[in-house]
């Protein structure tokens, strides 16, 4: 795995109550949120990247807005709506 280093101003740290742990964490979440919105990055490697399961990263998505869904269209969106209708309409679920 490639290893990137930031450089933080001991102030920053200080000013913010931030340790180097949970700076060097939020880094990591920053960097997955990046690539995951504006790279097309997977989940599973986004996930990786933040330090997280895929999971946790999914609902880190959601706090920040970010949804887990991605269409290139309405009608694609509008398609895979109708198909999970379909799908709950005819299921014993």
């Amino acid at each position: 795995m490639c290893k990137i280093a930031v450089d933080i101003p001991e102030a920053v740290l200080f000013d913010k109550c931030l340790t180097q742990i949970k700076a060097e964490k939020m880094v990591k979440k920053a960097v997955a949120l990046y690539c995951y919105v504006h790279m097309d990055v997977s989940i599973g490697y986004c996930a990786e990247i933040a330090g997280m399961t895929e999971e946790e990263f999914m609902r880190f998505l959601g706090e920040n807005k970010v949804s887990v869904f991605r269409f290139d269209s309405e009608e694609e969106f509008l398609e895979e709506l109708k198909n999970s209708e379909d799908y709950y309409s005819t299921s014993s679920i």
